[in-house]
């Protein structure tokens, strides 16, 4: 199989590309409360601009429970298939490609289902995990945390400056403020090895673009034998996206310590997995809080969560960052708690919400491959506004981080008409 084949340009100006990788995890398809395939050979394809499609050998799927009947069609891109249609609807749910173009003949053989009607899913497990540790996530999925690994590891493009890597979500290819965050941390580590990411601060000017990469430049604004201190400009195209600074310290023995305590709750095993799209990341919400039902029960400002990755390099400047990218996922999620009738499901159709800026503290080594507990305090909303107070524990109750988020929840002005939730914020 040829990974990646680039093929023809898409009306926006990024090139448009197919991309097929194995699949490592054990992938599975119901329909109609039937497995219909099981596989642990599938690929994940990946087009410009298009979810991902999982696709199964044909071997591996059950063709006899769709029948005999079907028709043939030809895609521009992938050639002729072959289509099942399911008898309530008569909407194709599955199809098999019996003459691939020539630049995709890795195709023959392969069979895919239709994402929104059979549910398709992958188990996310590694060998040896314990059956407590094992969690289902529902394709398409973002991606996998390796992925977020190769966005956050900058790559150095000239003294002081960094390229992030970009990653096409079909979704919405807006890059969230805490992965520039993460960035920021990576690239000011590899501008001051041997030191530790103690304070960064970032605020967030305008959206960029998941679909193109991004530049990160370091500005040496003080340096001493403990400490230094780096401004951090992020560009994309040539307009600024994001700006702050990163302080970094050689760290010395305690002279004196103390610390918060964790919030009392529940440990990671006695919570339910979260469905974040992201393979190899397991996310477990307290009491279940975390919603975007608008009539969910309203509660505290308050949000718990566990978070661990799996399989990540030894590299404490990756692991900092990705304790980094997930500080702007819940804020807002716990300043809409407490209000009944408004959930995150209006984010970006009827309300405007978006992380403005994002402060964060680390107190010690971080190791996002063990489970950090996320304690999110919204402490303010109104004016437009809301603020949080966070803290991140590990599973023993040692305080890593602590971090506060500025954001912003408005509704959009009056007149606002064709809103496209996929770029709005």
């Amino acid at each position: 199989m040829q990974p990646v084949t680039p093929r023809g340009s898409a009306a926006d100006d990024h090139e448009h590309g197919v991309v097929g990788q194995p699949c490592p995890l054990r992938s599975r398809a119901w329909w109609d409360g039937q497995l219909v395939a099981e596989s642990t050979a599938a690929i994940r394809l990946e087009e410009t601009g298009q979810p991902p499609t999982l696709l199964f050998p044909c071997s591996d799927v059950r063709f006899d429970l769709f029948g005999d009947e079907g028709r043939e069609a030809t895609c521009p891109v992938k050639g002729l298939a072959h289509l099942w249609s399911s008898g309530a609807n008569g909407r194709d749910v599955l199809w098999s490609f019996t003459h691939p173009t020539h630049d995709l003949a890795w195709l023959a053989g392969l069979a895919a289902f239709d994402h929104d009607r059979v549910q398709v899913e992958l188990v996310d497990a590694a060998d040896g995990d314990a059956p407590r540790d094992v969690t289902v996530k529902r394709f398409p999925t973002w991606g996998d945390a390796a992925h977020l690994v190769d966005l956050l590891d900058v790559r150095p493009a000239g003294e002081g400056r960094y390229t992030g890597l970009s990653r096409d979500d079909w979704r919405r290819p807006v890059v969230e403020g805490s992965q520039m965050l993460g960035q920021a941390i990576v690239a000011a580590s590899r501008g001051a090895p041997g030191r530790r990411a103690v304070s960064a601060h970032l605020v967030f000017m305008r959206p960029a673009d998941a679909c193109r990469p991004l530049q990160l430049d370091l500005d040496e604004l003080g340096a001493g034998r403990t400490f230094t201190t780096l401004g951090v400009q992020v560009d994309q195209d040539g307009r600024r996206c994001a700006t702050g600074t990163v302080l970094l310290d050689a760290t010395a023995p305690d002279v004196i310590r103390h610390a918060e305590p964790p919030p009392d709750v529940p440990g990671p095993y006695d919570c339910e997995p979260y469905d974040m799209a992201v393979t190899g990341r397991d996310v477990r919400i307290v009491d279940g809080a975390y919603t975007n039902d608008p009539d969910a029960p309203v509660g505290p400002p308050t949000l718990d969560a566990w978070v661990r990755f799996r399989a990540l390099p030894d590299d404490p400047a990756l692991h900092a960052g990705l304790l980094a990218q997930f500080t702007g996922h819940l804020s807002i999620a716990a300043a809409l708690r407490p209000h009944a009738g408004i959930g995150q499901q209006e984010a970006h159709r009827t309300l405007s919400t978006a992380i403005n800026a994002i402060d964060l503290s680390f107190h010690a080594e971080v190791r996002a491959d063990r489970w950090m507990l996320y304690h999110h305090r919204s402490t303010f909303a109104g004016d437009g506004m809301t603020h949080a107070e966070c803290r991140v524990h590990d599973e023993a109750g040692h305080h890593l981080a602590s971090f506060t988020v500025e954001a912003m929840v408005r509704r959009f002005p009056r007149g606002t008409s064709a809103i496209d939730e996929r770029t709005a914020l």
